[in-house]
């Protein structure tokens, strides 16, 4: 945590940034290692060039901000209480407060107006997003940690979903029964909404898991995560329930076949546009390409989407300690969806793989 701090305090000086202000909950827990959903109230973070910083949030929450590691100033406040006024009156008396850096892309419209009001003599909104997605996108061994053993957990979830598959059950009591297995052993939180997608509905990339029954033939798509002290997990396995016939085989090996040369690609140095084109040019020759709609995969962190996107259009250089994951899939409407998902780390000499359940076609009988 200190470490951030002193980092984006020293890009502050650089850029002659009076203060930064952050809203968005994961960049908050980044950098004071407390994490809160205060809903519609204020939480904050200022950061100053050279003054301690200072966290703003409900006064219900000040303890948990402590008990969470958070050493500096804390601004309290109730909800009859107006906390721009104490923010004002703070912030004055460590900054000149006329060059500010703010979360572009998450400060909503009415909290840019507050700050206009209560420091009328900003000139200049800086972007804070470049700077912080490139301190977050090489992570710590302690973060390394975290994400392994979120990852140990997607592994497991997936062993329980193949588990459930039978005759007759919905899409809902399969995903059911995997997430209470999760909160059995003590997992309370999901990275995002889980994706159970049985048939022709796999061939939605984002589908909604609902009512239809699972039958013999049919590929099952399951997409999870789970957040293991704040840091998430992203894992995607196609499994088939039965024989399936020669066209969902194809497609099947079509996809695994993509999904390795991107791994074997993926090192330090080689640009994401090329780790997503070894995919890409896999599926494309396989005549498949216009079934791949979705960039190759994102990074991952605190955010089960973060910076950057593996795209065929970027040209950002991977580097060692980066997360990431790698998910090439093929959606043929009224046929069948597939797509297998793996989180990397990137070492000295390539990428580690840290989900690990089977690739190969899983057949349950």
């Amino acid at each position: 945590m200190e470490r951030q701090l002193k980092e984006l305090s020293a890009w502050m000086e650089q850029e002659a940034v009076d203060f930064t202000f952050l809203t968005s909950t994961d960049n908050i827990f980044y950098l004071s290692g407390f994490y809160s959903d205060p809903h519609e109230r204020l939480l904050a973070l200022i950061l100053f060039p050279k003054e301690e910083p200072i966290l703003i949030c409900p006064a219900m929450e000040q303890n948990d901000a402590r008990n969470a590691g958070w050493k500096y100033d804390i601004i309290g406040y109730s909800d009859t209480d107006n906390p721009w006024e104490t923010i004002q009156e703070k912030v004055s008396k460590k900054a000149k407060a006329k060059r500010i850096a703010v979360e572009k892309e998450h400060m909503n419209i009415s909290r840019f107006e507050a700050l206009q009001q209560y420091f009328p003599a900003i000139d200049k909104y800086l972007p804070a997003e470049e700077k912080l997605n490139e301190i977050r996108m090489v992570k710590s061994e302690l973060e390394l940690s975290k994400i392994r053993e979120a990852c140990k957990w997607a592994d497991y979830a997936i062993e329980v979903g193949c588990s459930e598959i039978a005759e007759g059950k919905t899409e809902m009591e399969i995903l059911a029964a995997v997430e209470y297995e999760l909160k059995k052993k003590g997992i309370g939180k999901m990275s995002f909404s889980t994706m159970v997608l049985t048939g022709k509905n796999g061939a939605s990339p984002h589908g909604t898991p609902g009512d239809t029954q699972i039958k013999k033939g049919d590929l099952v798509l399951f997409d999870l995560g789970v957040v293991v002290d704040g840091y998430c997990s992203d894992i995607t396995r196609t499994v088939a329930f039965g024989d399936i016939n020669e066209e969902q085989k194809n497609i099947y090996d079509t996809v695994l076949k993509a999904q390795l040369a991107a791994i074997d690609a993926s090192k330090p140095g080689v640009k994401c546009m090329d780790v997503d084109l070894a995919a890409r040019n896999v599926i494309k020759d396989a005549g498949f390409g216009d079934y791949f709609p979705h960039r190759l995969g994102h990074g991952l962190g605190i955010s089960v989407h973060e910076f950057p996107s593996l795209t065929s259009t970027n040209p950002l250089s991977l580097k060692e300690g980066m997360v990431f994951t790698i998910e090439p899939g093929i959606y043929v409407p009224n046929v069948a969806g597939v797509r297998i998902e793996d989180d990397v780390y990137v070492t000295k000499e390539g990428v580690e793989i840290l989900t690990k359940f089977p690739k190969e076609l899983q057949i349950i009988s």
